[in-house]
């Protein structure tokens, strides 16, 4: 079953741009995935296992960043998308 998961990350800081930068290309290094960015949200698209993995795995990693501070993230998912 394929999904869509749309995510806003809001980092806690006054200098936010790099970590959601790195947050977006950590998530396109997932070759079976695909993201979409624009300048509110990602969205990112595949199997619902596959995807959830992934964000578990990289929503964790977002967090232990050495000087991350807090963060906010906002998530929106659709499912099933039809073929």
């Amino acid at each position: 079953m394929d999904i869509g998961v749309e995510i806003s990350l809001y980092p806690l800081r006054a200098d936010f741009a790099p970590s959601i930068r790195d947050f977006i290309e950590r998530l396109r290094a997932y070759g079976r995935l695909r993201v979409v960015s624009n300048s509110m949200s990602t969205q990112v698209f595949g199997g619902y296992d596959e995807v959830f993995d992934v964000l578990r795995r990289e929503l964790r990693a977002a967090f232990e960043q050495p000087g991350a501070g807090k963060a906010v993230f906002v998530m929106k998912v659709l499912g099933p998308l039809s073929a």
